[in-house]
C-alpha cells in the first residue's frame, strides 16, 4: 500500500494498523463516514495480530459475542475476498470442542442452548463420531465433543490487509510509518494527535493500539486496564499422516488436557497452549516503541506439562520436530472481554483495543463500534465490552494480577457467576466485615463487593459451580422465602448514586428523561435514551428538594450515567456529584420491615405519614440518613442512603431489632428471584439494543414533553416493533433453570432469546424475560425455550407471577400466594 501524505483535519483518527484497526477503518467506512484516517507506526499488523493463530469458532456461550463470531465468519468466507480481491485464506475445517467431565459436557448443551438462537449449525456428538471427524485423537476419556462444522481458520494478515483495501477502496487514509506521540484535547473539544509527520486535528479519536494502547491512553490521562501476555503456539515438521488427506481436519479445543488446541497447518502441525501455572506478563511499563513483528523465546518449562498432554493426545505428533516457535504478546483486560466503545470521561475518544482473540472477535466487534461513533448506538448490547465497566480502582497492579488470573482461566470451564477472587476486595463497603462474618459470598461489581448469597456452615463457594441446580438453590429459596414471609436486609451500597444540584438540576434533568420528574420527596422511574431512542440506562429518581435530585442504577453502569449527564450539559448551572464510593445504601424488605425499622426511629412510618413512593429523611438507629419507601423485591420495604458511617450504624440497629422478628440477610441472587417474580425488568431487558416500546416501559413515558431521543420513540411506536419484552412461564424439570441466552422458539423455529431466567421460590415456578418476535409476544402464547439443548414449554403471563395488583408494598394484605 502506497503511503500518503498526512492531513491536518480528520473526522475520526485511528490509532493502530492491526485486525482492530482495520476492522474499525472498513466499517466507517461502510457505515459512511470516510473521512478517516489510520495511522500505523510500522507495517500493518506488526503488532499482535501477525502471529496471530487465526482461529475462529462459533463455540461461544456469549450470545453478544456470538453474534459478532457469526458476522466474522460469514465475512471472512465469503464477502472480505470478493469484495477488495485480497486473499483472507479460509479454511473452512470445523472444530471440535472435547468434553471429559459431565461439567463440561452441561457446558456444551449450554452452548447449544445459546447457539440455537442465534441460527449457528453444531451438535453434539459421541466418541464414534469424533474419532469419524478425526481419526488420529486419542479419545480416552472423552465423553462427547461439540462439533461446530462451519469453524475455521484464516491468515492473519490477509484479513487485515483485506479490511484496510475495502477502506481504502471507499475513501480512508491508511498512513503507514508514521507513529503517534501524543493525543490531546483542545478547548473547543477536538482532538490534536501529534506524529512524526505532524500534527492533525479530529472530532473521533480511536485507540487501536493494541499492545500499545495502555501507553497511548496515558497521552490522554486515561489509565487503560489492560495488560500483555505472552501464548506460545508451535509447528511441527510435516506429519506423514496428513499428505494423504483429501481435507482439512477440524481444528481440537482441548481444554481439560491441553489446555488449548491443536489443528492441521498444511500438513503440519500447530499446537497452541494457555498454560494453567506461571502466566507470563511484559512490558508492563512500557512497549518498545522500536518492536515490531516481536516474538519472544519460548519457555518450554512453562508450557511442558500441556505440551506433553498435547503429544499423547495426538500421537503422530510425538517424534516430530518442531519448525516453528511462536511466543508472542497479547493484551488482555482484567476480565478477558474486550474494552470497545467510549473511554471514561472523555468525549469523542473510542477504544477498540484489550482483543485477545482479535481474529475471532474483532471485525463483528468494530462493526459494532462503527454503527455506535456513526449512528449513536450498536446493534447488540455493548455492556460486557464496555470500557466503562472499569473505574480508577483499576489500577496497574489490579490490571496485572487480573490479567494473570484471566489468562488461566482461559480454557477453564466458564460457570455461570464464576465468581473471580485475585486483587480483592477493592472498594468494600462500610457493611463488608459484618456481612462476612454473617457467610456472605460475594461479588465484585464496578470494584464494589457486593453480597451475593450467604453460605451455611459447611456451604463453600466452590459448591455452588454448575449450569444445573446446585446447593445454591435451596439457598436462596431460603432467602427469598425469609423476605416474603418475614423480612430481609441487604447492602445494596454497590448501585450507582448520583445527585445532579443546583438551579438548573430539575431542568437539565427534565429534559433529557422521558417520564416526568417526581415532586418534592417523591420517587419515579425513568429512562436515559440516546439519540436513536435506544435505553442507555433505568434511574430511580427522587426529588430531595426542588434543586436537588437523587439518581440510583445499576452498579456497573456508574461512569456512563457520570459521563452521560456531563456531556449532556448545555451551559446549565448545574453540579453533578458522584456519591457511589462516599454513600452507602440499605434495602430492607419484607411483611415485619415496618415493626423492625419502627423499633429504631421515632419517625411515623404509617402508610398515611409515609406513603409509598416518598422519601424522608430520618434517624435510624440514632443516625440520619434517607429513607426512601419503595422495594425492588415487590414487598412492603424501604431502601436507606447516606454517608458511610450512618448506613453501617442503621444496619446494625436494625440486626438487632430484626432478631426476633426473624430478619434474614439476603444478596442478589436472592434480589434477582424476587424481582422476576415481580416482572421488574432488569439490565438485561434494558440495553442499547431496544427502544421504550420494544422493552415495554411506555408506561413510564410522557409524549406531551420533550426528552432526548424522543422522535426515534414517536418513530418506534409508530412503526412494526421488531420484537418486544415478554414474560414467559417456562416448564421446570427440578434439575436446571437455564442461564440466559437461551433461544425461544414457536412450532421449531427460533423466534426470540432469553434475556433473564431465574426460578421464583414465592411462587415455585421458573420465570424468565425473553426478547420475541412482536406476534409472539401475546399473553397466552405457547413457546418453547431450550435449556441444557432441550426444548422446554412456556407460555407467556399477562401479569406477575407475584402479587399481581401491586398490593403488597403498599402496604395492603396479599390476599392469596400461589404456590
Amino acid at each position: 500500500m502506497s503511503e500518503r501524505a498526512l492531513p491536518s483535519t480528520a473526522r475520526v483518527v485511528i490509532i493502530g494498523g492491526g485486525i482492530m484497526g482495520c476492522g474499525l477503518a472498513y466499517h466507517l467506512a461502510h457505515e459512511g463516514w470516510t473521512d478517516v484516517v489510520l495511522l500505523e507506526k510500522a507495517e500493518l499488523t506488526s503488532g499482535s495480530t501477525w502471529h496471530a493463530a487465526g482461529q475462529i469458532t462459533h463455540s461461544t456461550s456469549s450470545f453478544a459475542l456470538g453474534k459478532c463470531v457469526g458476522y466474522n465468519i460469514d465475512l471472512y468466507s465469503k464477502v472480505l475476498e470478493a469484495e477488495t480481491g485480497q486473499s483472507v485464506t479460509w479454511h473452512g475445517c470445523g472444530s471440535l470442542r472435547l468434553a471429559y467431565t459431565d461439567d463440561e459436557l452441561d457446558w456444551l448443551h449450554q452452548t447449544i442452548s445459546v447457539g440455537k438462537g442465534l441460527g449457528f449449525p453444531m451438535e453434539i456428538v459421541g466418541p464414534e463420531r469424533i474419532r469419524e471427524l478425526h481419526p488420529f485423537y486419542n479419545l480416552d476419556g472423552v465423553k462427547a465433543a461439540l462439533h461446530t462444522p462451519d469453524d475455521g481458520h484464516v491468515d492473519p494478515a490477509g484479513a487485515a490487509f483485506a479490511l484496510a483495501k475495502g477502506a481504502r477502496q471507499l475513501g480512508v487514509k491508511v498512513i503507514r510509518r508514521c507513529r503517534a506521540t501524543n493525543v490531546t484535547q483542545q478547548p473547543n473539544g477536538e482532538w490534536l494527535v501529534e506524529t512524526e509527520q505532524g500534527n492533525i486535528a479530529c472530532e473521533h479519536v480511536v485507540n487501536a493500539g493494541g499492545t500499545y494502547a495502555r501507553q497511548v491512553a496515558l497521552w490522554s490521562g486515561y489509565d487503560l486496564p489492560t495488560t500483555s501476555m505472552t501464548h506460545h503456539y508451535l509447528i511441527t515438521d510435516t506429519v506423514p499422516e496428513f499428505q494423504a488427506l483429501d481435507k482439512e481436519l477440524p481444528v481440537v479445543r482441548d481444554d481439560r488436557l491441553v489446555s488449548g488446541y491443536i489443528r492441521m497447518e498444511q500438513k503440519k502441525g500447530l499446537i497452541g497452549i494457555y498454560e494453567k501455572a506461571n502466566p507470563n506478563t511484559v512490558w508492563e511499563n512500557h512497549c518498545p516503541w522500536e518492536a515490531e513483528n516481536e516474538l519472544f523465546e519460548p519457555d518450554y518449562d512453562r508450557i511442558m506439562p500441556w505440551l506433553e498432554n498435547a503429544m499423547d493426545r495426538m500421537p503422530i505428533l510425538a517424534d516430530l520436530g518442531i519448525t516453528r516457535e511462536v511466543h508472542g504478546a497479547i493484551s488482555h483486560p482484567p476480565d478477558g472481554n474486550p474494552l470497545i466503545g467510549p473511554a471514561p470521561g472523555l468525549k469523542n475518544y473510542w477504544c477498540c483495543c484489550g482483543t485477545q482473540i482479535g481474529i475471532g472477535w474483532g471485525p463483528g466487534l468494530t462493526r459494532e463500534l462503527a454503527r455506535w461513533m456513526v449512528h449513536g448506538a450498536a446493534d447488540i448490547n455493548m455492556r460486557e465490552f464496555d470500557p466503562r465497566r472499569f473505574g480508577p480502582y483499576a489500577d496497574k497492579s489490579f490490571q496485572i494480577t487480573k490479567a494473570k488470573e484471566d489468562y488461566l482461566l482461559r480454557h477453564e470451564i466458564p460457570f455461570p457467576f464464576f465468581n473471580r477472587l485475585d486483587a480483592r476486595p477493592v472498594k468494600p463497603s462500610a457493611l463488608y466485615d459484618d456481612l462476612k462474618a454473617a457467610g456472605a459470598v460475594f461479588e465484585e461489581v464496578y470494584g464494589h463487593e457486593r453480597p451475593r448469597w450467604f453460605a451455611p456452615e459447611g456451604v463453600e463457594a466452590k459448591d455452588i459451580y454448575g449450569f444445573r441446580r446446585t446447593k445454591l438453590h435451596d439457598i436462596v429459596g431460603a432467602e427469598v422465602r425469609a423476605v416474603r414471609e418475614k423480612a430481609g436486609i441487604m447492602d445494596i451500597s454497590a448501585f450507582s448514586k448520583v445527585e445532579i444540584s443546583g438551579p438548573d438540576a430539575a431542568s437539565f434533568l427534565d429534559r433529557l428523561v422521558p417520564n416526568r420528574l417526581p415532586a418534592v420527596g417523591r420517587i419515579g422511574l425513568t429512562h436515559l435514551l440516546n439519540d436513536q431512542g435506544r435505553i442507555e440506562l433505568e434511574n430511580t429518581v427522587v426529588r430531595l428538594a426542588e434543586d436537588r435530585l437523587y439518581l440510583v442504577c445499576a452498579a456497573f453502569f456508574e461512569q456512563r450515567l457520570v459521563d452521560y449527564l456531563t456531556f449532556a450539559k448545555a451551559g446549565e448551572d448545574v453540579t453533578i456529584t458522584n456519591r457511589s464510593t462516599d454513600w452507602g445504601a440499605l434495602a430492607l424488605n419484607g411483611p415485619k420491615a415496618r415493626d423492625i425499622l419502627g423499633a429504631c426511629t421515632s419517625s411515623d412510618l404509617s402508610n398515611a405519614d409515609f406513603k409509598w413512593m416518598t422519601g424522608q429523611e430520618i434517624a435510624v438507629g440514632g443516625h440520619r440518613l434517607w429513607a426512601f419507601r419503595m422495594s425492588y423485591a415487590g414487598e412492603l420495604g424501604w431502601e436507606f442512603h447516606g454517608p458511610r458511617a450512618a448506613i453501617q450504624g442503621a444496619f446494625r440497629a436494625l440486626k438487632a431489632a430484626g432478631k426476633r422478628h426473624g430478619l434474614a440477610d439476603y444478596g442478589s441472587f436472592a434480589m434477582n428471584a424476587l424481582r422476576m417474580e415481580k416482572a421488574f425488568k432488569g439490565a438485561g431487558e434494558l440495553t442499547n439494543e431496544v427502544t421504550l416500546p420494544e422493552a415495554d416501559v411506555m408506561r413510564f413515558v410522557r409524549m406531551d414533553k420533550a426528552f432526548r431521543g424522543k422522535a426515534a420513540t414517536e418513530a418506534a411506536a409508530a412503526s412494526p416493533l421488531r420484537w418486544v419484552c415478554a414474560y414467559l412461564e417456562v416448564a421446570g424439570d427440578g434439575r436446571s433453570d437455564g442461564n440466559g441466552g437461551e433461544a425461544v422458539l414457536a412450532g421449531g423455529k427460533q423466534v426470540g432469546t432469553v434475556s433473564s431466567i431465574a426460578f421464583g421460590h414465592s411462587v415455585g415456578k421458573l420465570l424468565a424475560f425473553a426478547y420475541v418476535k412482536a406476534d409472539h409476544a401475546k399473553p397466552a402464547t405457547e413457546l418453547e425455550v431450550v435449556i441444557m439443548g432441550e426444548p422446554r414449554h412456556a407460555k407467556v403471563l399477562s401479569e406477575p407471577a407475584y402479587d399481581p395488583e401491586g398490593r403488597v408494598p403498599r402496604g395492603a394484605a396479599l390476599q392469596a400466594v400461589p404456590v
